[in-house]
C-alpha cells in the first residue's frame, strides 16, 4: 500500500443479536453500554493491521509505550514461533536449525495458514485512550453500502514512515502475537492477509468479556494469569459472582502472594508463615495471610460500606475501571518491599516499646529460624503484635489504604513491567527483578515514610510480662475479630501525626473516607 494512498476495504456485516439479549443490563457507568447488534468481517494485509493497531516501526526517539500493545504482555518467542510456521508450516517450523540445514526434511515444508480471525475494536471519532483523544484524521470511516456490506476507509497517510498517532484507530482484543509474527524488517514475496472480526466502539468491559470467553473459559488457562493478561477482568461483576471466576482468582492470587512472602529470600516473612496450618506457636498461618490480603490488597472496591478498594483488585477511581495493571511479580515485590520497610524501621527503633520486647524475648519467644533471618525481636517476637494475625492485617490494610488513595500522586500506574512473564507461577528471579525496579519508583519514599511512622506505634502484645494492668487492657482491644478494625483505626491515627506532609494528609483523607 503506497504511502498517502486512500485505502478502502470491503467488509461483511455479520448480524448477531437475540431478542432475549435486550434483557441484559447495559449501563454507561460500568463501561458496559449496549453494543451494536452486528460486527464486521474483513481481510487486511498483516503489516497494515499492525500499523493501524498501535504497533509501529521502532523509532529511536519514540517512547517504548508506543512500540508495543498496552493491553497484553507480548511474548517474542511466541511470535517468532508463529513467524516460522507462517513461512514453512508444520512440522518444518518445529525443526532445529541443524535439521533444517541438513536438507533431509525439505519435503516437510507446508503452507502456514492463519485462518483464525483477529478480534479487534474500531474506535469512533472522539474516543479517548490514556488521556489522549483520537485525531479526526486518524479515524477509520465506515459506510454501509447495503444491509450486508460496508466499506472501511483507512486514514490517509497511515503507511508513511513517520505515521504515529497518539491514539491508534484499532484496538486488538485477541491476536496480537499473530500480528507481531510479521516482521516489518523482512520482505516476503506474495500476499498475506489476515481475517479480522471487528466491533465498532465496543466498551472496554465487553472487550474483557470477549477476551475471557476466547482465551480462558474453553482452555482452562490459569485464571490468575488471565487477570494479568487483561487486568480489567479483576473488577467484573459477572466474574465476581461466577463460581469459577474472580472470587477464586482473588483467593488464588492471595495464596500466590503469601507463598512469595514465605519463600523469597528478601522477605522478612521468609519461612515464618505457617503454610500447613499446624499448631505452631508464634507463626501467622497461611490462611490468615490470605484472609488479610483479600481484606486489603486484592479486595474489590465498594466491599461493605467502604470507598477504598484493593490496590491489586479494584479500580483506582469510581466508575472509571482504571485498574492498576501490575502483574504478579510487581504485586509480590510491592508487598515484600512494604514488609522490608516495616521490619527495617522497627528494627532501628529506640522507643520503649521496642526495648521492652527485646528485653523479654528469649529463644522461646522467637521462631526457630528468626536468627538466621537477622530479624529484630521487636518485629518477629511472639511479644510483638507484628507477628500476629491482627498485626499483619493492620499493616496490610493501612499500607493498602494509603497507597490506594495516593495512587495518582505516586504515579503507580506508570510503573511498567519491562519484559515478558514467561512462567505461570511467580518465580524468585522475576520478583527480584521487580524489586530492583520498584526501588527506583516514587512510591519508595512514601512507603518508607509510612513505615517510619508505623514504627512509633506501640506494637507490644498483651502477653508481654512488662505491661501494667491498664496497658494490658489497652492492648487487649486488638484481640478477636473486632481487633482488626481497632488496629486499623489506631494505625491511621498514628500516621496522621507523621512529620511527612504526604503521609499525614493522605491518612487524614483515608480516615475521612472510612468514616472513622
Amino acid at each position: 500500500m503506497a504511502a498517502g494512498q486512500i485505502v478502502e476495504i470491503p467488509a461483511l456485516i455479520v448480524h448477531q443479536w437475540l431478542d432475549e439479549w435486550d434483557e441484559v443490563v447495559f449501563t454507561e457507568q460500568t463501561r458496559r453500554r449496549k453494543p451494536d447488534p452486528y460486527f464486521y468481517l474483513f481481510a487486511i494485509e498483516a503489516e497494515a493491521l499492525r500499523r493501524l493497531s498501535n504497533i509501529y516501526r521502532r523509532i529511536a526517539d519514540r517512547p517504548r509505550a508506543q512500540d508495543t500493545a498496552v493491553q497484553r504482555a507480548h511474548d517474542p518467542d511466541r511470535s517468532a514461533e508463529i513467524r516460522r510456521f507462517v513461512h514453512s508450516g508444520f512440522p518444518w517450523s518445529a525443526l532445529s536449525d541443524r535439521q533444517k540445514r541438513a536438507g533431509d526434511y525439505s519435503d516437510l515444508k507446508m503452507p502456514g495458514w492463519l485462518s483464525t480471525a483477529i478480534i479487534a475494536n474500531i474506535l469512533p471519532k472522539g474516543a479517548k485512550r490514556a488521556g489522549s483523544m483520537i485525531a479526526d484524521s486518524e479515524v477509520i470511516k465506515i459506510q454501509k453500502t447495503d444491509g450486508k456490506l460496508a466499506q472501511l476507509t483507512l486514514p490517509k497517510g497511515f503507511g508513511k514512515e513517520d505515521w504515529a498517532p497518539k491514539v491508534a484507530p484499532i484496538e486488538i482484543i485477541d491476536g496480537q502475537h499473530r500480528l507481531w509474527a510479521f516482521d516489518e524488517e523482512e520482505t516476503s514475496e506474495g500476499r498475506f492477509e489476515l481475517p479480522v472480526v471487528a466491533f465498532y466502539d465496543l466498551d472496554v468491559t465487553w472487550q474483557a468479556y470477549l477476551f475471557y470467553m476466547i482465551n480462558i473459559k474453553p482452555k482452562r488457562i490459569n485464571p490468575s494469569l488471565a487477570f494479568d493478561l487483561y487486568p480489567i477482568l479483576r473488577i467484573q461483576d459477572w466474574l465476581e459472582r461466577s463460581p469459577t471466576g474472580a472470587a477464586i482468582y482473588r483467593e488464588t492470587r492471595a495464596q500466590e502472594l503469601t507463598e512469595v512472602l514465605w519463600s523469597h529470600p528478601e522477605s522478612p516473612w521468609r519461612k515464618r508463615i505457617n503454610m500447613l496450618g499446624e499448631p505452631r506457636k508464634g507463626q501467622v498461618t497461611q490462611a490468615a495471610f490470605i484472609r488479610s490480603l483479600m481484606a486489603s490488597y486484592v479486595k474489590r472496591w465498594g466491599v461493605g460500606e467502604e470507598t477504598i478498594g484493593g490496590l491489586f483488585g479494584a479500580e483506582l477511581h469510581r466508575d472509571q475501571e482504571d485498574v492498576l495493571q501490575w502483574n504478579r511479580p510487581q504485586q509480590a515485590a510491592f508487598l515484600v518491599y512494604v514488609w522490608q520497610a516495616v521490619a527495617e524501621t522497627v528494627g532501628e527503633s529506640k522507643l520503649d516499646w521496642a526495648k521492652e520486647i527485646r528485653e523479654y524475648s528469649t529463644p522461646r519467644e522467637l521462631p526457630f529460624d528468626t536468627k538466621d533471618l537477622k530479624l529484630d525481636p521487636a518485629f518477629a517476637s511472639n511479644y510483638s503484635l507484628l507477628a500476629t494475625d491482627q498485626g499483619v492485617r493492620g499493616v496490610l490494610q493501612v499500607t493498602n489504604d494509603m497507597c490506594y488513595v495516593a495512587a495518582d500522586r505516586l504515579h503507580l500506574a506508570d510503573w511498567q513491567w519491562d519484559g515478558q512473564l514467561e512462567e505461570e507461577t511467580i518465580g524468585e528471579a522475576t520478583v527480584t527483578k521487580a524489586l530492583i525496579s520498584l526501588r527506583k519508583q516514587p512510591a519508595k519514599g512514601f512507603v518508607q515514610a509510612i513505615a517510619k511512622q508505623l514504627a512509633k506505634f506501640d506494637w507490644r502484645a498483651s502477653s508481654i510480662p512488662s505491661l501494667s494492668e491498664s496497658e494490658r487492657r489497652a492492648q487487649l482491644v486488638f484481640r478477636g475479630s473486632s481487633g482488626y478494625k481497632e488496629i486499623r483505626h489506631q494505625l491511621l491515627q498514628c500516621l496522621q501525626h507523621s512529620p511527612d506532609n504526604a503521609v499525614s494528609s493522605v491518612s487524614a483523607e483515608v480516615i475521612d473516607r472510612l468514616g472513622y
